[in-house]
């Protein structure tokens, strides 16, 4: 499993989704767009060393890492909640996957989502609609990585 990061705000949700990388024994990461380097000092602070187990790649756009890794053999996995997501349970990956988790606030843009070979979505049962992406991302690459 590798892990793209689309567009994602806070350096402290970067950190964190390595050092769950880490954990799962995920070793590479896309940084695409606005996300957080992983030289950042928030992010540094957040991921307390994780991140020098995981191979960084900074890409200008998320379209780009995903054309490479596409090409590279890799299903397109994308975390959203939409009207095409099936539920993370429900989840079947080839041996080569990437996970992309989108921005805080605006998740991932319609266009990525068409990009994506499918579409996962943890079911909430309260009252808010979603979760913390770092906090999704955990989940998410637990169940992957454990299929």
């Amino acid at each position: 499993m590798i892990v793209i990061l689309d567009n994602l705000r806070s350096a402290l949700n970067v950190g964190s989704i390595i050092r769950s990388s880490d954990a799962f024994g995920i070793k590479e990461i896309y940084f695409c767009g606005i996300t957080p380097s992983i030289k950042h000092k928030k992010v540094l602070k957040t991921s307390l060393g994780a991140e020098k187990h995981i191979l960084a790649y900074d890409m200008q756009t998320t379209e780009n890492a995903i054309a490479k890794l596409r090409n590279n053999g890799y299903q397109i996995i994308g975390l959203e909640i939409s009207d095409n997501s099936i539920e993370l349970s429900d989840a079947k990956t080839a041996d080569k996957f990437a996970l992309i988790v989108g921005n805080e606030v605006s998740g991932l843009s319609g266009e990525i989502q068409k990009l994506c070979d499918l579409l996962i979505a943890i079911p909430m049962k309260g009252i808010k609609e979603s979760l913390n992406v770092a906090v999704a991302f955990g989940i998410a690459a637990y169940k992957l990585t454990n299929q």
